[in-house]
């Protein structure tokens, strides 16, 4: 466990041949995106995991419907990173997109609501 430069090697080893082998906008390029921008951010280093992050949400905006529970996490995310960059009216900005969708898509007593309630207080 923790051994994260090893973790980014297999991800981008897994990466690679789902760029050979699927079409550009799978979902599980997507996937593989945002497991990359996870290992860059508990790495502490947010500009990559916001770039991985980036490229995920490109996919998943491209294929999934707008209110799906991936756009969620991937605005979540993105919230995140830029709330550690110290860029807090892009953090608050993404945290909300996330909140809409999860407002929309859950009930109201859901424990990812207060996730998100907890994000954005933080901002």
């Amino acid at each position: 466990m923790g051994d994260y430069s090893k973790a980014l090697e297999f991800y981008n080893k897994t990466l690679k041949i789902q760029e050979k082998t699927l079409p550009p906008n799978h979902s599980s390029l997507a996937t593989s995106y945002n497991n990359i921008g996870a290992v860059y951010y508990i790495m502490g280093d947010d500009s990559k995991a916001l770039e991985s992050y980036d490229k995920a949400l490109k996919i998943f905006e491209k294929t999934l419907p707008p209110n799906h529970p991936s756009l969620a996490t991937s605005y979540n995310n993105i919230g995140l990173a830029y709330d550690n960059m110290g860029d807090y009216s892009k953090a608050l900005e993404f945290q909300d997109k996330a909140l809409k969708i999860k407002e929309k898509t859950l009930p109201p007593n859901h424990p990812s609501l207060a996730t998100s309630y907890s994000n954005i207080g933080r901002v």
